[in-house]
């Protein structure tokens, strides 16, 4: 039974055959890896989503659905994120 997703080695190869692929991919990057940080900062303190919401005044649905990648967030939600785990948010132009 195959779980469901895409594997590491499928995305290596549509990564390397599909240009189209590879720009959509690398746009996403930053903001799964964003993402990821917060989770994992969030994880290490062992704070839940609705703790998280709570700090931040918002809704724990607010929390899960930016986590799961489908809610696009204000530059002022990422900041009060950071700030409820007690972290900085820092952005370079490259």
């Amino acid at each position: 039974m195959r779980r469901a997703g895409i594997s590491s080695a499928e995305i290596d190869m549509m990564l390397n055959e599909d240009s189209e692929y590879k720009a959509e991919y690398e746009r996403l990057k930053p903001r799964y890896e964003l993402i990821a940080q917060i989770i994992h900062a969030r994880n290490e303190q062992k704070i839940t989503q609705a703790e998280m919401a709570e700090r931040m005044g918002t809704k724990k649905s607010n929390i899960s659905r930016f986590e799961s990648g489908t809610y696009n967030p204000s530059l002022d939600f990422l900041i009060r994120a950071a700030a409820s785990l007690g972290k900085k948010i820092s952005f370079s132009l490259e």
